[in-house]
């Protein structure tokens, strides 16, 4: 397998932060980083450019990193409210996932992908549950989803 440098543009899961040079295989770099510009070629001419880059880039990590920390804070003091048809002892008939948790979250102003919602095991029973979110790469929170029966 042929592998290419290519500087990221952007975070890529499993590969990378924004601004790192990383070694991927040259199909991946030109049927999928590079279409979607989440990443360049790593030459001379952009090695350069990411020195300037650097900085520009550290700058927007940090705002991003503080509306991260700010939408935590926000996000944490969160409490979902999700129904679901369910027999006697609370179990449900279905489950709980991610997308449901975005749903509701969307609902009510947040708009958090899927990806970045965090469960061990889909919730298959009635009451209280934490539920980690990955805001950023740096930044986690908990919420609170309480599950009711219909």
């Amino acid at each position: 397998m042929k592998l290419t440098k290519v500087i990221l543009k952007e975070e890529v899961a499993n590969l990378g932060d924004m601004g790192a040079i990383v070694n991927v295989a040259r199909g991946y770099a030109r049927n999928y980083l590079l279409p979607k510009n989440l990443a360049v070629e790593a030459n001379t001419r952009n090695l350069k450019m990411l020195e300037h880059e650097k900085r520009i880039i550290s700058d927007k990590l940090k705002k991003l990193k503080v509306s991260a920390d700010a939408m935590a804070a926000k996000l944490s003091a969160q409490r979902l409210m999700l129904t679901a048809k369910a027999g006697e002892e609370g179990k449900l008939f279905g489950s709980i996932t991610t997308k449901d948790i975005s749903e509701a979250l969307a609902a009510v102003g947040f708009d958090i992908d899927k990806k970045r919602i965090i469960l061990d095991t889909h919730i298959k029973r009635v009451g209280e549950h934490a539920v980690k979110v990955k805001i950023h790469p740096q930044v986690f929170t908990q919420i609170i989803v309480e599950v009711t029966a219909e």
